[in-house]
């Protein structure tokens, strides 16, 4: 099993920045690609971006390209999300999820992420 715990999430006013960060404890040896979802109110969850094992591959959703950049330290197992520029419309709870080698799906599908953290809160007020 892999847990995964967030942090960094909170109140910032529109043109803010925030970095969140997960960490990956347990069998972190199956862990491949980490990616990041967020949940606003009302809504269904969606992809923010995701990186590769390597961190070499890194993927965006269009709504934060140039605003949102995602990392990794695998030597702390942790995967970070800096958020620059923010908008009201990026609050939501954000959510890191893990997925294992040779597992298939896009990055963006949220199947193809079998462990799951229990979210961070981040709002952005205008």
């Amino acid at each position: 099993q892999v847990q995964l715990v967030e942090s960094g999430g909170g109140l910032v006013q529109a043109g803010g920045s925030l970095r969140l960060s997960c960490a990956a404890s347990g069998r972190t040896s199956s862990v491949y690609g980490m990616g990041w979802f967020r949940q606003a109110p009302g809504k269904e969850r969606e992809f923010v971006a995701a990186i590769s094992g390597s961190g070499t591959i890194t993927n965006y959703a269009d709504s934060v390209k140039g605003r949102f950049t995602v990392s990794r330290a695998n030597a702390r197992n942790t995967v970070y999300l800096q958020m620059n520029s923010l908008k009201p419309e990026d609050t939501a709870v954000y959510y890191c999820a893990a997925r294992s080698p040779g597992i298939s799906g896009a990055w963006y599908v949220m199947g193809a992420y079998q462990y799951w953290g229990q979210g961070t809160q981040v709002t952005v007020s205008s």
